[in-house]
């Protein structure tokens, strides 16, 4: 790796990493917009948030965790630290969705799913992604990635007009519902890839 440079610098956005942290970022993004905004806009904002969070979460458990169970030094430890603050984040933004994000609970909420979301995001950064980078070619990274793009068309981060639109069809539900839609695309997608 080149002295100063950060793992995003040095990939493009065909490898599972680069798109992983950049969903990261975009992740990070959205917990601010949410933040800022109220009303309607709050609540699109953090539907765009959900989506997004489980769309990541499902490729990571679909595609990378695996990956790195077989493939780097105590691969079972690490993505099982990783499943555990996962699984927070996930119970969080399910009982934040539930109760809507104009319950007097959603800003507490909201300031712990972001402390939950970016200490998760650094751990899977230092102890899962960097540890992938060394012990997995460009090709594996590359393969990996078709799966989390095929995934990531599942959760816009921009809002579309018309919630008759087939993409709106398919992200719309629980938190839960959207990981299944997820998996069934990844697995399609790297079905696919891999010649099945």
């Amino acid at each position: 790796m080149a002295e100063g440079k950060t793992i995003p610098e040095l990939m493009d956005e065909n490898d599972v990493v680069a798109l992983l942290v950049h969903q990261h970022e975009m992740i990070k993004g959205l917990l601010d917009e949410v933040e800022r905004a109220t009303g309607g806009a709050r609540a699109e904002s953090f539907e765009r948030l959900v989506r997004l969070v489980a769309v990541h979460e499902t490729a990571e458990e679909e595609i990378v965790h695996p990956y790195a169970r077989r493939t780097i030094d105590d691969g079972d430890a690490i993505v099982e630290a990783r499943l555990r603050e996962e699984k927070e984040t996930k119970q969080l933004l399910t009982i934040m969705e539930e109760k809507g994000t104009d319950d007097a609970s959603f800003p507490d909420n909201l300031k712990k799913l972001r402390t939950s979301v970016i200490e998760h995001a650094d751990n899977e950064e230092r102890y899962e992604f960097a540890e992938l980078v060394r012990k997995t070619s460009d090709s594996e990274r590359r393969t990996m990635a078709l799966g989390v793009k095929a995934a990531e068309s599942l959760a816009p981060t921009h809002p579309h007009p018309g919630r008759e639109s087939a993409t709106k069809n398919i992200v719309m539900g629980t938190p839960a519902a959207i990981m299944d839609r997820a998996r069934d695309v990844i697995r399609k997608a790297m079905g696919k890839r891999e010649g099945r």
